[in-house]
Order: structure tokens, then C-alpha cells, then sequence
């Protein structure tokens, strides 16, 4: 009989437990649509450092395998700014200084994927030359997207017949620092 009386006595717990809980749905806020990549990269970047990666020698293990190419050629100036427009959806870019060009100064840009990749894959960055982005002239690889510190890493990639040879590698910070 003892045992019976705490059974109902559970069993009346559990029924009324729920009765405890409040029944007001929890105001998390709005809805904000999630940080896009181009909110992060979006406006002036000058140069930290650039250095050039000889792929062939990293993959055969020989060295050297880079150089650091900031000193060795006047990258000084070199700046480049990624446009948005009010929705942050890219528009066009521009790099700017004296350096040596090796991709086009101007045009139009776009990102394959709008997120930061979840498998840890550089992002692509496409480069065109028309503003309804159909020509493409150009593939940057975002190897470092700026978060805890301001830096946004470029890859340029030279291939022949498919293999990648020579890869080149900005640093870059933002220019109002």
C-alpha cells in the first residue's frame, strides 16, 4: 500500500510538472540575417607582406620552397579595395600602387560562396571584367578572413595544365589602420 501511495504521488509529480514551466514564448530579438563573408572583407586593404611559393619544390620537399618578395620589389604601395553595395553584394574592385600586377587591376568580383566554407577550404574569390560578372579574368583563394586579428591572406595561383606551379600570398590589413 506504502509503495502505492509514493506511485501516485510520482505520477502526480510528473503530471504537474509541466504546469510549473512558464508558457510565454522567450523574445530572442528579430531576425538578423548571418554575417556574410563580403561583410568582412568589404572596403581598403594595403599590404603587410607578400611572399611566393615555389609548389612544386613544397610538394618535393625542397628548399627553398618560398620568398618573401615585400622588400625584394616595391609592394609598398600596393592597396586593393573590395566594393559592396548597401546589401553588401559585391560590385566591382581596384587595386591600386606600383607593384607588379599579377591579376587585373579593375573589374568585377564575387565569391562562389558567400560563407566561410565548413569543410575549412580557402573560399574563391572570382575576378571579371563585366558587371554582370560572365567574363571571368581572374581566381584569388581567401586563405585568411579577418576575425580576432585584421588580417585578410589572398592567394594568386599560376597553373599549367592543370598543376599549380607558383602561388603568391598577400597579407593584407585593413588601410585605416
Amino acid at each position: 500500500m506504502k509503495t502505492i501511495k509514493y506511485f501516485y504521488v510520482f505520477i502526480g509529480a510528473i503530471v504537474l510538472l509541466p504546469l510549473c514551466v512558464a508558457c510565454n514564448d522567450t523574445d530572442d530579438g528579430s531576425y538578423v540575417a548571418p554575417i556574410t563573408t563580403y561583410e568582412k572583407i568589404k572596403g581598403n586593404w594595403t599590404i603587410v607582406s607578400v611572399k611566393q611559393i615555389d609548389e612544386i619544390a613544397k610538394a618535393n620537399s625542397q628548399s627553398p620552397s618560398e620568398m618573401n618578395l615585400t622588400n625584394q620589389i616595391d609592394f609598398s604601395t600596393f592597396s586593393i579595395t573590395l566594393n559592396v553595395d548597401d546589401k553588401n553584394e559585391p560590385t566591382s574592385y581596384k587595386v591600386g600602387g606600383t607593384s607588379p600586377q599579377f591579376f587585373p587591376a579593375e573589374g568585377y568580383w564575387k565569391l562562389e560562396y558567400p560563407f566561410q566554407n565548413t569543410d575549412g577550404s580557402a573560399s574563391i574569390l572570382n575576378l571579371y571584367s563585366d558587371a554582370a560578372k560572365t567574363v571571368k579574368a581572374g581566381q584569388l583563394s581567401i586563405t585568411a578572413v579577418p576575425g580576432t586579428t585584421q588580417v585578410l591572406e589572398l592567394k594568386f595561383s599560376r597553373k599549367a595544365k592543370g598543376v599549380t606551379f607558383v602561388s603568391y600570398v598577400y597579407q593584407l590589413s585593413p588601410a585605416n589602420q
